[in-house]
């Protein structure tokens, strides 16, 4: 049987789509992958590990925390765990403890940026140049689509991280 000369050789509409979600797919898998071997690359590079490099980003984006709060975003038990890499943190003064202003009973933890700064900032300049770059080559829809795509990602990942971190009932 031919198939007709508009048709011939390309894919069905709802194959293509198909195709580009399973390709979107894998591209967003193997980006995932990438991206955590880099922070943990970043992290050697400076002197850290992985978990006390997130540990300081997460301080550095969210603000300060206590103990068992940062024990939940990093995914670390809020006991002896978490109080390990604070005091490893602590140490080498890319954090300090005090006490909360609104609750002087509990202990914040608070990033000190002007510790690791001088180290990291070139690592992370150097990326973001080139992501700098190839953004330029976008149209403004283009950029907005990518913003609004990284920060649902970014949104989806938390939502998933928290939900598998939940206890099984």
């Amino acid at each position: 049987m031919d198939a007709s000369p508009d048709t011939a050789g390309s894919p069905e509409p709802e194959s293509a789509r198909t195709d580009a979600i399973a390709r979107h797919g894998r591209a967003m898998q193997e980006f995932m992958a990438r991206a955590v071997l880099f922070q943990d690359a970043v992290a050697r590079a400076v002197g850290l590990n992985s978990t006390d490099l997130q540990t300081i980003g997460i301080l550095m984006s969210g603000g300060p925390l206590t103990p068992g709060q940062l024990a939940a975003e990093v995914g670390l038990t809020s006991g002896g765990a978490i109080t390990a890499v604070i005091d490893r943190l602590e140490r080498a003064g890319h954090v300090t403890r005090s006490r909360d202003p609104e609750d002087r009973r509990r202990v914040v933890v608070t990033a000190e940026p002007t510790s690791l700064m001088p180290r990291i900032a070139p690592v992370y300049r150097r990326i973001s140049e080139r992501w700098g770059e190839y953004l330029e080559t976008l149209t403004d829809e283009q950029l907005s689509f990518a913003t609004e795509f990284l920060e649902r990602a970014a949104a989806l990942n938390v939502e998933q991280t928290r939900e598998l971190r939940a206890p099984i009932s």
